[in-house]
C-alpha cells in the first residue's frame, strides 16, 4: 500500500487533483476538507458556536461520517454540495483550529491509510497526518488564479471574485498561522505550482512521482 500526500492553499486544485490522480492509481480518495466541512456543518445544525472548542470537540465524536467515493455522508445524509456552502466555509477555518477536532479526525484518516492505497489531500497530510508518506505533493497557484477557479465553480461574477479572492487571502492568513497544525510545506515534498498547468499536466506529474517512489 502507498499513501499520497497532497498539501496546499485554499482554491489551488488540491481535490480535483487527488481525485483524478486516485482514479489514475486505482486508489481511495481522501478529501479531509470535507471531514472538517462536515463537522462544521454539524455545528451550524446544531447551532453549536464554531468558538467553542469543547462543543465542538464532542460534535466532532458523535456524528458519523462516510466518504463513497466523491460522496459526503453526515449521519446517513448525502452533504456533498451542502459542505460547500458559504456559510459553512466562513466556519470551518474557525472549527480546524481546535486540536481536539483535529485529534478525532486524525485517527479516522490514518485509519483509512492502513486499508489501501490512498490518495490524501487536505493542509497538513505531509507535516502531520501522514509525515512517513512516500510521496509528499505541495500544490499552489497565485491568488488571483485561486480565486479565479473557486469563482468559476461558483458562479460568481467579477466583483463577488474580487470579494472571494480577499476571503481566499484571510483564510490562507488563518491556515498559515493557527497554532494546531499549521499550512506548511513539508521540507521533502514536491512544489508544483499549477498556475499556468493543465489538469492533466499536474497529474501526469504527481504520478510520475508515484511511480519513481515505488
Amino acid at each position: 500500500m502507498i499513501t499520497i500526500a497532497i498539501d496546499g492553499p485554499a482554491g489551488a486544485g488540491k481535490s480535483t487533483i487527488a481525485r483524478e490522480v486516485a482514479r489514475a492509481l486505482g486508489a481511495r480518495y481522501l478529501d479531509t476538507g470535507a471531514l472538517y466541512r462536515a463537522v462544521a456543518l454539524a455545528c451550524l445544525q446544531r447551532e453549536v458556536p464554531p468558538t467553542n472548542e469543547r462543543a465542538v470537540e464532542e460534535v466532532a465524536r458523535s456524528i458519523d461520517i462516510d466518504l463513497t467515493g466523491e460522496t459526503v455522508w453526515l449521519d446517513g445524509a448525502d452533504v456533498s454540495e451542502r459542505i460547500r456552502a458559504r456559510d459553512v466555509t466562513e466556519i470551518v477555518s474557525i472549527v480546524s483550529q481546535h486540536a481536539g477536532v483535529r485529534a478525532v479526525l486524525l485517527a479516522r484518516q490514518r485509519a483509512m491509510a492502513d486499508e489501501t492505497d490512498l490518495v490524501a489531500e487536505g493542509r497538513d497530510m505531509a507535516t502531520v497526518v501522514f509525515p512517513d508518506a512516500p510521496v509528499k505533493v505541495y500544490v499552489t497557484a497565485s491568488l488571483e488564479e485561486r480565486a479565479r477557479r473557486r469563482g468559476l465553480q461558483l458562479g460568481l461574477d467579477g466583483g463577488e471574485v474580487d470579494a472571494l479572492k480577499e476571503e481566499i487571502a484571510e483564510r490562507d492568513k488563518a491556515d498559515s498561522t493557527r497554532s494546531e497544525s499549521p499550512l506548511t510545506r513539508a521540507p521533502d515534498a514536491d512544489v508544483i505550482d499549477t498556475t499556468d498547468m493543465t489538469l492533466d499536466e499536474v497529474v501526469r506529474r504527481v504520478v510520475e512521482l508515484v511511480e519513481a517512489r515505488r
